[in-house]
Formats: structure tokens, sequence, C-alpha cells
């Protein structure tokens, strides 16, 4: 029996949420390697499952150039950009599938498998669309995948739809639900609050990195008219976001929010961070392509309180798993937030529903297998 090797390659060393996905969906291909554009925590994370990692010399820094900045900024780069395309074909010629975890690393990726031949598997973890990339980009990105991709796997029928919006070809497609592992935890909410640190009484969470779109200035907005309410905000600004970052603290500070409202910056806890709040929320302005945080509230048993936008009416079967608010509504978002404290209505029926909906759902080894099947269809006559 012949042993596929894959080529994972990532654009960035920090750890995000499409990275967690990445780290799981190793687990589907034993003896695979690694292709960081820069070091950061996701090499060592990497190397603890077992893949061999090499690190670009040349890809250091280029996470400070957003997905919606103009392709004109990308012109000086060009230099380096074609020694990184070398490097992945370097290393590919060893493998026999090139899998591209991100935007960054799918454009590159799509070059150097053109050169070395190989076929190229996209994991795209992005919504396409005016919100989130530029005219160029999204035009670069779908040209590319029509002509380079052998699949492209999104984790919704948000991500799908959004591709095939901007010409990208339906056949390409594969829809693999990201999959959450469910992680047990023997302290109750008030044993975590302490272990934790937390602050007593009413408390809400919103768990996602530090960005705009994301939507974590709506819920200090909230918060106004939540007298007594607590907040954590876990997550920091990963890819370029510092001044967002900073905004938000001085929107706490004069919005005199500063004894409610507690910045964890990025966690390994999150589960057990997830466990400890009334409420989780989650309140992207612009879609999502799928929604970890959601999935991880909903196995933890926690009320979930989502903009209804992308994926997250799909994740929350349109509102039985959970409320669905407005985007961009501070005053919605108060309002739900009030219903799920006051526990009226069929709130202990909901909790029910999402955690077997999440587990019947979302659950890891589907994805893995679904992700094994992918990569065992897509090697039919490469390994041998």
């Amino acid at each position: 029996m012949s042993t596929v090797r894959v080529m994972f390659v990532s654009h960035t060393g920090a750890i995000a949420g499409a990275e967690m996905v990445l780290l799981d969906v190793v687990r589907a291909s034993p003896g695979a390697s690694a292709f960081l554009f820069e070091d950061g925590p996701l090499n060592a994370a990497l190397a603890s499952k077992g893949l061999s990692v090499t690190l670009s010399k040349w890809g250091r820094g280029l996470t400070r150039f957003h997905r919606d900045s103009s392709i004109l900024k990308v012109v000086p780069l060009v230099g380096r950009l074609s020694a990184i395309v070398f490097e992945i074909a370097r290393e590919a010629r060893r493998h026999h599938i090139v899998y591209a975890n991100s935007q960054k690393a799918f454009v590159l990726s799509a070059i150097a498998s053109m050169i070395v031949r190989r076929p190229l598997v996209w994991h795209l973890h992005d919504i396409i669309d005016g919100a989130h990339f530029g005219a160029m980009q999204r035009r670069i990105q779908v040209v590319l995948a029509n002509w380079r991709a052998t699949k492209v796997v999104v984790p919704s029928n948000a991500a799908a739809s959004a591709f095939v919006a901007q010409g990208g070809r339906s056949d390409l497609i594969e829809v693999i639900a990201n999959g959450i592992d469910d992680i047990p935890e023997s302290h109750s909410p008030a044993e975590l609050r302490r272990l934790l640190m937390l602050p007593e009484g009413t408390l809400l969470g919103v768990f996602s990195r530090l960005a705009r779109w994301k939507g974590q200035h709506v819920i200090l907005r909230a918060l106004t008219q939540l007298p007594g309410v607590n907040c954590i905000i876990v997550g920091d600004a990963l890819f370029g976001e510092d001044a967002y970052a900073a905004e938000l603290k001085k929107m706490v500070e004069e919005l005199g929010l500063g004894d409610r409202v507690r910045f964890l910056g990025q966690r390994s806890d999150v589960p057990r961070l997830m466990r400890a709040v009334d409420v989780m929320l989650h309140p992207s302005i612009d879609p999502e392509p799928f929604g970890r945080t959601l999935v991880e509230a909903m196995l933890a048993g926690v009320p979930v309180i989502a903009t209804n936008t992308g994926a997250a009416p799909d994740i929350l079967d349109q509102g039985r798993a959970g409320i669905l608010i407005a985007p961009n509504d501070p005053e919605a978002l108060a309002k739900a937030v009030r219903k799920v404290l006051a526990g009226t209505g069929d709130l202990a029926d909901r909790l029910t529903y999402a955690v077997t909906r999440a587990r019947t759902h979302y659950d890891v080894n589907q994805m893995l297998n679904a992700v094994t099947r992918l990569i065992d269809h897509v090697s039919c006559g490469v390994a041998a």
C-alpha cells in the first residue's frame, strides 16, 4: 500500500482559527510535513504532532500585509515572493500533495505546484467577498483556484456560495465542516472562575482575535446598557490589528467600563474559559466562513448569541441552537443578553439541542474522516 506524503503550507507562524483547524487536519496525514512562511507557535505545535517543519528564509513579516491591502503594496515584494515560490517547489518535489491552509499560502503554492506538477488542495478559511478582499485579490484567488486547485475545501455552505459567486468552479468545492474535540470538564462554572481568577457575578465572554470586523467594539457599546454585567475579551491582535486593539482599550476607559471588562489576550485554555461564562458572544460584523467558538460554546452548554451572518445561522440551525441578531447593533445585542440572563422561554431546551447538534454535526473524527477520503481521492494515481 502506498504512503501519501502531504506538505501543508501556512503563511503564518501564529495560531488563530485557521491554524487551529490545521492542527486538527494534520492528524489525518501521518508522516506529513509543513512549510511555514515564518516562525512562531505554530512551528512548535506542528512539530509536537510529528511533522517535519521547514521555515522559509524569505517569508518573515509578510503577515503585516492584510488580505484587504492594495495589490500595489505587494509589488516591492515580488523578489521575495518569487523566492518563496521556489522554496515551496523544492520541498514539494518530495511530496505527493500540496495542501495550502491560507489565501497567501495558496497563491504562492499554486505557482509552485505548477512548476513541480503536484496536485494542490486549498483549505479556504475565508469568505471571498468585497468585505474581506480587494477586487484584484478576489480575481487572482479565483483565477488561480480554477486553474490550479484540485479541490477547494470550505467549512460551510456560506463559504462555498461566496467562492462560486466570485466565479469559482462549483465542481472544485468540498464542504467539510470544522470538527471540534469535546473536552470534558469536571469543575463547575463557579469553581472555574475561582481557578481562572475571573470576575464574580454575571459574566459575558467573546473569544476571537482582535479585529474590527470581529466586532468587539459592538460588545463594549452594548455593555453600557447592561449595568453590573462583566465581560472577558479573549484574543489578541495577531495580524497587524494593533491599532484596533488600542482603540478597544481606549473605548473601555471612555465608556467607563474599566472595572467590568478584562482583556485576557491569547489563551490556550479557551474551552475552560468558555465554560466559566454565562453567555458567549459572537459579534462579527462581516460574514464568517465558520465559527469555532460557536461550536465550543454549544459543547460547553453555554448560551450563544451570534450575528446573523456567514456560517452562524447554519451552525445554530437558524436560531434553534442559539440567538441570532443583526450585526453591528449594540441595542439588539444588549436586548438578547437580557433575554438570556432572564432564563425565560425555551433556554433549557435550546441548550440541550445545541449540545446534541454540536456533537453530531461537528465532531472532529467526522472532519478527519472526510479529509482522509479527500486526500485519498486526490492522490489516486499520484503516490508510488
